[in-house]
């Protein structure tokens, strides 16, 4: 049942990423995928010692690993075709750790 779990949050979650990502990435700054970095830590942070093991492989694993993308930061951050993207880096790490920190707090 947890594989089935993981798979069906991983499913939303990716689904939602790939929308943020096309209605809010430019060029300049890749504002969908920090949004759901930032958001994902931030349910990760709240959720992680507070749920049943079911759900955390729906919410946690499924749905928040789905949501959040390091590769695609990591490409976004220092693409081939363009020098390294050092406001993008510093503004995910710098948003992403607190608000994961936060999550935990409130959780």
């Amino acid at each position: 049942m947890t594989p089935l779990l993981v798979m069906l949050g991983a499913a939303i979650g990716s689904g939602v990423r790939y929308l943020a990502g096309h209605l809010l990435d430019r060029a300049e700054m890749h504002w969908g995928t920090l949004l759901v970095n930032v958001i994902g830590s931030f349910i990760l942070g709240a959720i992680a010692f507070n749920l049943e093991p079911s759900m955390l492989a729906l919410i946690g694993v499924g749905f928040c690993g789905g949501l959040t993308t390091y590769s695609a930061f990591a490409v976004q951050a220092a693409g081939h075709d363009h020098p390294v993207n050092w406001p993008y880096i510093a503004l995910t790490l710098g948003l992403c750790l607190p608000a994961s920190l936060f999550g935990v707090w409130l959780g």
